[in-house]
């Protein structure tokens, strides 16, 4: 099974541009663990000696690594990519005075799978826990593929499976008592699969890897008003459409309550990174760009 088919979910991409747009206004309050993720990613890149002069930074949210990367690479133009309109008001508006007036920093509304952006004219893709909105994994990367310059970079990170296992696991429980499966949880590509779909982009020398993080809340229902702050509503076509009945949403509690360790309750989050080069030249030949590789240091 591809990468466009691994999601058994497929999303309504309107709706995830509405959850977004929705969350902008507060979203950085709680993006604790999505600044976290972002921080790695930057880490990994002082391993790469790479002088990039444009920069996407695509799935962009308030701009906070669109910001990191214009100050990193100070000579380059970072532009700031997002499906939420609301997400890039917020993000002009922290833009420094530096790159407002030289115009270092742009700002693009636009959906990863279908990128207004012309062939080979992006040196560097940064892209930081937003793949998992995409419905068509193959496309997105396509089309990282087809923007990028021969020797150009993707850095990201993405959910892995074992995202919010124990809020799936729960639901899973509450849909059993009820005697019907509905669509609680948005579903995530394994590492294994989104390696793969790099390859058949025609990505080179993918190198991918796997880290989990557990967050702790004190109730189910502060993880999901949580979620709902950051705009990761369950935008799954084959979502239940109505509203969650009071005894589901009480067995789905019930059952969160049974792994309460410590006086919390846990939430994983499987996150994948990954990066790839462009590899493919003019001729055809393949050239990986290994001289660009700093020392490697193990995590």
């Amino acid at each position: 099974m591809n990468a466009s088919t691994a999601s058994l979910h497929r999303l309504e991409k309107h709706r995830v541009r509405q959850s977004f747009d929705r969350a902008a206004e507060r979203y950085d309050d709680v993006a604790v663990l999505q600044r976290e993720v972002g921080n790695r990613i930057m880490e990994r890149l002082e391993l790469i000696r790479i002088q990039p002069q444009t920069i996407f930074d695509v799935g962009s949210g308030t701009g906070v690594f669109s910001r990191a990367l214009a100050k990193r690479y100070r000579d380059a133009r970072v532009v700031a990519l997002d499906l939420a309109p609301n997400m890039l008001k917020y993000a002009r508006a922290r833009t420094g005075v530096i790159g407002k007036w030289f115009g270092r920093q742009g700002y693009v509304c636009g959906d990863a799978e279908h990128l207004p952006i012309a062939d080979a004219s992006v040196d560097l893709i940064f892209s930081s826990l937003a793949l998992q909105w995409c419905a068509d994994l193959d496309r997105t990367f396509r089309e990282f593929n087809r923007v990028l310059r021969p020797g150009g970079l993707l850095m990201f990170s993405t959910f892995g499976p074992d995202t919010l296992k124990e809020l799936r696991h729960s639901w899973q429980v509450a849909d059993a008592n009820a005697g019907s499966a509905q669509v609680h949880v948005h579903d995530f590509i394994d590492m294994h699969d989104v390696g793969d779909a790099l390859l058949r982009a025609g990505l080179a020398e993918p190198v991918m890897d796997v880290e989990n993080f557990t967050l702790n809340y004190p109730d189910a229902y502060q993880l999901m008003r949580e979620l709902k702050t950051l705009g990761a509503h369950n935008v799954a076509r084959q979502r239940g459409h109505g509203l969650t009945g009071k005894t589901r949403l009480n067995d789905m509690v019930a059952a969160y309550e049974t792994l309460r360790r410590d006086g919390t309750l846990p939430a994983t989050y499987e996150v994948v990174y990954g990066h790839a080069w462009k590899g493919k030249f003019p001729d055809g030949s393949q050239q990986v760009p290994l001289d660009a590789l700093g020392p490697r240091g193990g995590r």
